[in-house]
């Protein structure tokens, strides 16, 4: 299953928040910040290679006008879903409709450059054996989250603002728990492009 499964990621919201702080014409996915590998990408980047890692396809879902995670997006060999957005649920359905014919998806964040690969690698190996998966840290939901093909009408009917949430309260979903603080770990805000315990 694993090699039919896609990785979706959502990177087309404007980042308001990190901009009230950081100053007009910020944007946070493009930020540099040095990952838990050592190494200093943009957010988004340690946030896509973290999914490449694992799984051969991804498609990165960001808005027109974002040159930056475009080029990001192509440079390591995903495909780019250029979408006018209206939230996060608009996202999820237009990815999945464009991937229709996966095994299953993993969503996660453009913003969430932390997440080990081996986090990813752990919640691929669980969407083999449960339709919906969700990793946690200290009993705390975080992403990337797995859905089995299953799930696909209930994903492709997501509109607007509202994400996946509501299918994971209604689905059993398999709660995987890692030892892995950057499930939960988001840039909002300049104070979080460092993260604590970064080496692990």
């Amino acid at each position: 299953m694993r090699g039919e499964v896609c990785a979706v990621l959502l990177a087309a919201g404007h980042g308001s928040r990190y901009r009230e702080v950081a100053g007009e014409g910020q944007d946070k996915l493009l930020a540099r910040c040095r990952g838990r590998d050592g190494s200093e990408r943009a957010v988004l980047e340690h946030a896509l290679l973290a999914l490449r890692a694992k799984l051969e396809r991804v498609l990165l879902v960001t808005r027109p006008g974002n040159a930056g995670a475009i080029d990001i997006g192509e440079a390591h060999g995903s495909e780019v879903l250029v979408l006018d957005s209206a939230g996060m649920g608009q996202s999820i359905a237009a990815a999945v409709a464009r991937t229709a014919d996966s095994a299953g998806w993993l969503i996660a964040l453009g913003d969430m450059p932390f997440i080990l690969p081996a986090t990813v690698g752990r919640v691929l190996d669980a969407l083999q054996e449960h339709p919906l998966v969700v990793p946690t840290w200290h009993g705390r939901y975080g992403h990337p989250v797995g859905f089995g093909r299953g799930h696909r009408p209930a994903l492709m009917a997501l509109d607007g603002d509202r994400g996946a949430k509501r299918l994971l309260r209604e689905g059993r979903a398999c709660e995987l728990a890692v030892e892995d603080r950057g499930v939960l770990w988001d840039v909002d805000s300049p104070a979080a492009l460092c993260f604590e315990g970064a080496a692990g």
